[in-house]
């Protein structure tokens, strides 16, 4: 059952500046206690930073979320699964960023994570009829569809955690393209939980926006994905579900086909699909003469143009979103294919520990 919660324009800015608030607050003493204890990124061949820089900046933006979430939602059923899990991945990325961890452990933090969402209800059941009127009814599938969306998405956003400002910034217009379509169809639990998730991106932005005072670390990485990922399916349970699973899809268009490269660029190698390399998309910008910030700004206006094309077709039938979603797809395959092979640069984007392993 979806809990009450305020459905006007004006509870929702409070929301948004409420979460924006607690991590623009909050930012600075994590920064400083990160600093204290020794907690930094050392700069090296493979960064473009010069000095220590430290980490843990998603304790901010979980805490700003999670304030948020507790004073205008509440303690439910409705809202468990989200917290549990996040909580679950939260801590797997404050571990990691504190001291590494390897691969296969961190993925399994992510499994349990997405296994309590799923167990304590996040799931999708039914799916808008791509080719007529109606629903799809899952069944059980829905549960290794959405353990397979939630798991997707957490590594999807991790994996865009490569440069200055781009992971917060990019999940920050996911989210306000999830908040537009769920206000406009009345449904406020997912709502409040999308314009609260923004709000504590865009208040962790200046902060990490090029040049960085601190990195969110796979604790901030991580989590913007699963609650993206989550909140996207609660807005499934509302409405028309290929809808609500098409913004996400749209607005993280860019790191979703970068990762979808990525892995296949991998294993086509015979190299790990998580070992890092520098051909992910914002490399290459690097390489072909964009400045950092130029990188960044273009890769949020490619995002937020996608993202106004998955609010705009969330007002027509969803057999539309797909047809675009198809013409996207093999537009950024050609773009792919044109860009040059590996890319061979002193300056990466990676700017915090994820680089190892990413």
């Amino acid at each position: 059952m979806e809990r009450k919660c305020e459905t006007d324009m004006s509870s929702y800015a409070l929301a948004f500046m409420e979460a924006l608030v607690v991590t623009l607050v909050l930012t600075p003493i994590v920064r400083a206690g990160a600093l204290r204890a020794g907690l930094v990124y050392m700069p090296n061949s493979r960064t473009v930073h010069r000095q220590p820089m430290p980490v843990l900046g998603g304790i901010a933006i979980f805490v700003g979320f999670m304030v948020v979430v507790l004073h205008r939602v509440g303690l439910g059923r409705d809202v468990l699964g989200l917290l549990a899990g996040a909580a679950v991945v939260f801590a797997v990325g404050v571990r990691d960023d504190i001291r590494e961890l390897r691969p296969l452990p961190k993925f399994a933090g992510q499994i349990v994570a997405a296994i309590v969402a799923v167990y304590l209800g996040v799931r999708i059941e039914f799916v808008t009829n791509p080719f007529g009127p109606g629903m799809i009814y899952l069944g059980w599938w829905g549960i290794p569809v959405t353990f397979f969306w939630i798991l997707a998405l957490t590594n999807v956003v991790n994996f865009l955690d490569g440069l200055d400002g781009l992971a917060a910034g990019v999940s920050s217009i996911a989210a306000f393209a999830l908040f537009c379509v769920a206000a406009a169809r009345g449904q406020a639990f997912a709502a409040t939980l999308a314009i609260a998730l923004a709000g504590s991106a865009v208040g962790f932005l200046p902060f990490n926006f090029n040049p960085a005072k601190i990195f969110m670390g796979d604790a901030g990485a991580m989590f913007l994905g699963f609650a993206i990922a989550v909140i996207s399916v609660e807005g499934a349970l509302k409405g028309a579900a290929t809808i609500a699973l098409a913004i996400p899809m749209f607005a993280l268009g860019v790191p979703i086909i970068d990762t979808a490269f990525a892995i296949a660029r991998r294993v086509h190698n015979g190299t790990p699909f998580y070992q890092a390399d520098r051909d992910h998309i914002h490399h290459r910008l690097l390489a072909r003469g964009f400045s950092h910030r130029g990188a960044v700004v273009l890769i949020y206006l490619v995002s937020g143009v996608l993202a106004s094309f998955a609010v705009l077709m969330a007002r027509v039938h969803a057999v539309a979103t797909l047809y675009l979603a198809v013409v996207i797809a093999l537009g950024a395959l050609v773009a792919g294919v044109s860009l040059p092979g590996r890319v061979h640069s002193r300056t990466t984007g990676g700017t915090h520990t994820q680089v190892h392993h990413r």
